[in-house]
């Protein structure tokens, strides 16, 4: 159906200029409406020249609920350092359609440039996700020359600012050197890349979503593509008068002859209230039906951890064997041998000074773990080979290389990246994993490092890729034969993977059981990141909270605890060991540890619905986080003082008694499913909200 047909349009339109960096129309009158498609509460319009304009709620909302004022180019690509966004709109159509999604309406729409570059946006509403729209843009040349195109651009939006300070928060899933925060407040002059690549030598991967909201509103852009790609999505706030303004990119030099096509990724837009939770929920769910799924989490996985990293790499085995007592009397039930059981990185031959039988002393001492009444789990750092280790000397072809011939580096290890998508890397990987399992008995793997999250092109030609990006792309299937191993050996198996503080890649958490906060520099970052996992892996995912010498104060076990993250120690005992001296377990600290571990136990929320829509972590004052469990609902408060009254979402009709279970503190009767309550506290405040049972007529 032709836009002229339906709408009796007409065009008079003549070429169009260079002015500047942008394709511009020397002239140009329409007579037409606008062509709108709606997706749950998302509206977007597309005028005669294909820019659009993106809005919420129905026709005639309220300004305040508006996201964009007047049309812009949202997808174009860059010809020649110039930006090509004027395609004069000639026809379109809309047809049902059958996807992996489910039943939906394909728009269709086609116009073409001054350039003769013609341009197809196909966007499709899907019945099963609302207030979503998928997108894929496809460029034809239809001139007599070639053209390159350096750059597309999808999704271009801008949110205005609202009234609230700061006017928007956003989450934003790039991987940083500096390890900032996922979730952060927009100041004026806001800009971050968000490139889904290396940005540093050893700090890359992501997933690729930017959701930026208001306090009434937000909006999501991402791709759906099942394997990472290279695309930047970049969030800029200049000033309120532009407000934030967010897209995806993709810099390739794409060489067009006359009659080629290029065809995007597939991207969305997803439009929500409260925080960035809903989105990034929407996108989990998105990509289960593309087969990206999450497994069910084993109980092994919740249970609480000591790790002995705090005798850190010059631990001896008998400063681990005289703590494990102590392990298991403070309720803990794993117990992690970390970093320094090895000569190297990539050789993983075991330490003659501290296992000078080799094998037949390990297998001694995971027995004594065992033996303790705990499980056993290794630390490990694969994809990293030490220059002069005798792997590095016998199998150089492991070896990932850049464009230039040299190894990428990973700086934290002093080592050199190994090539995941090369087959006898895979194969190496696997016997090392089988041999920590299967001969030497652990139960479980950290597998530590910030390079395990993203990787780099590799150049290497013996690895005979079709594309250098092979190695970015298949990282995820690297990750899947560790996890598939571990598995066939143990089913019941943890598999952790700490990437250090980057921003968890979504194609790698299918392939681990286990997430963690990754060395957080807060406890805001603890329990943002336990959000952000939640979202992402699912409601009840088992997420580590690390460490809780990690946390403020060095103690905080409330923000693990309260949203229902596994908690951890890495506390020692009297040695030698200089390191050990910061983390020694006092009389003082038991109490204290004791008493938050027992909790954590006789809760188990991390078996939770954790309910992460009832309240947004970046306006809602104090934060908030939701667990229902068991018929209850917990609560947990955050703020350095808090006096006032608190709304409690998510309650069902009925009764209900508040109960401080961290000071076994009676806080009063209030009525579901709106209620709320005074309260005065520093730090924080964990609420149990048990229903009250009422006697049965008669009785």
């Amino acid at each position: 159906m032709r836009l002229v047909d339906q709408y009796s349009r007409y065009f008079r339109c003549f070429p169009l200029y260079l002015l500047g960096a942008v394709w511009v129309p020397a002239a140009c009158s329409v007579e037409a409406e606008v062509q709108r498609i709606q997706s749950g509460r998302l509206s977007l319009e597309f005028d005669s020249l294909m820019y659009s304009r993106l809005e919420t709620g129905s026709r005639g909302v309220a300004d305040s609920s508006r996201i964009e004022a007047a049309f812009a180019p949202s997808e174009f690509v860059v010809v020649q350092d110039a930006s090509v966004t004027d395609f004069v709109l000639a026809d379109y159509t809309m047809k049902e359609t059958m996807s992996l999604l489910g039943r939906g309406m394909k728009h269709t729409l086609v116009g073409e440039s001054g350039t003769r570059l013609a341009k197809r946006v196909e966007v499709t509403v899907h019945d099963d996700f609302p207030d979503m729209l998928t997108f894929r843009v496809t460029y034809t040349n239809n001139r007599p020359q070639p053209i390159t195109i350096s750059k597309w651009v999808n999704n271009a939006y801008s949110l205005a600012a609202g009234e609230h300070t700061p006017a928007f928060w956003s989450y934003q899933g790039a991987s940083y050197a500096d390890r900032r925060d996922w979730v952060q407040p927009l100041d004026v002059g806001f800009s971050q890349d968000n490139y889904m690549g290396m940005n540093a030598s050893d700090y890359g991967g992501g997933t690729p979503v930017v959701d930026v909201w208001r306090r009434d509103v937000g909006v999501a852009v991402g791709h759906l593509e099942t394997v990472p790609k290279l695309v930047s999505l970049p969030v800029r706030y200049e000033d309120r008068q532009r407000g934030a303004e967010f897209a995806i990119e993709y810099e390739y030099d794409f060489e067009l002859a006359p009659g080629e096509s290029l065809t995007t990724f597939e991207t969305f837009v997803f439009v929500h209230e409260g925080d960035y939770y809903s989105a990034l929920k929407n996108y989990r769910q998105v990509m289960a039906k593309k087969g990206l799924t999450i497994d069910e989490v084993p109980d092994s996985a919740y249970e609480a951890i000591w790790c002995a990293w705090g005798y850190e790499r010059n631990f001896t085995v008998e400063e681990v064997t005289n703590t494990l007592p102590k392990v298991k009397e403070l309720g803990l039930e794993w117990a992690v041998l970390d970093d320094g059981w090895q000569t190297a990185e990539g050789d993983w031959h075991l330490d003659p000074e501290k296992f000078p039988n080799g094998d037949a002393d390990m297998q001694r001492f995971v027995r004594e773990i065992n033996d303790a009444g705990l499980k056993a789990k290794l630390w490990w750092a694969p994809l990293a080979v030490d220059p002069g280790t005798d792997l590095l000397r016998e199998h150089e072809d492991l070896l990932l290389l850049n464009e230039d011939g040299s190894p990428q580096d990973i700086t934290w290890w002093d080592s050199y990246y190994m090539c995941p998508a090369y087959e006898k890397t895979i194969a190496h990987t696997k016997e090392q994993v089988s041999r920590y399992m299967k001969h030497w008995g652990y139960r479980g793997l950290k597998i530590d490092g910030q390079h395990l999250n993203g990787v780099p092109k590799c150049y290497n030609p013996k690895h005979n890729h079709e594309r250098p990006e092979e190695s970015v792309e298949k990282l995820q299937a690297f990750w899947r034969e560790v996890y598939d191993t571990a598995l066939s050996i143990d089913k019941e198996a943890v598999v952790e993977i700490c990437p250090c503080g980057t921003s968890y890649s979504f194609f790698n958490l299918p392939h681990m059981n286990q997430s963690v906060s990754s060395d957080p520099l807060s406890s805001w970052q603890v329990r943002l990141k336990g959000k952000t996992l939640k979202a992402l892996a699912g409601e009840s995912a088992a997420y580590y909270g690390d460490h809780v010498e990690l946390s403020d104060e060095q103690s905080d076990f409330a923000s693990s605890l309260g949203i229902g993250a596994v908690v951890g120690t890495k506390f020692t005992l009297p040695s030698d060991n200089p390191a050990a001296a910061q983390y020694l377990l006092s009389a003082e600290k038991e109490a204290v540890w004791s008493k938050w571990i027992d909790l954590y136990n006789d809760k188990m929320l991390p078996k939770g619905e954790y309910l992460g829509e009832l309240y947004d972590i970046g306006f809602d004052r104090p934060e908030t986080h939701a667990i229902r469990k068991d018929g209850s609902m917990f609560y947990a408060f955050y703020a350095e003082a808090h006096s006032g009254e608190i709304a409690l979402r998510g309650l069902e009709a009925g009764k209900y008694r508040l109960v401080d279970y961290v000071a076994d503190k009676d806080m009063g009767v209030v009525d579901g499913p709106t209620a709320s309550f005074h309260a005065d506290f520093e730090r924080y405040l964990l609420i149990e909200a048990k229903p009250v049972q009422t006697p049965s007529a008669g009785n």
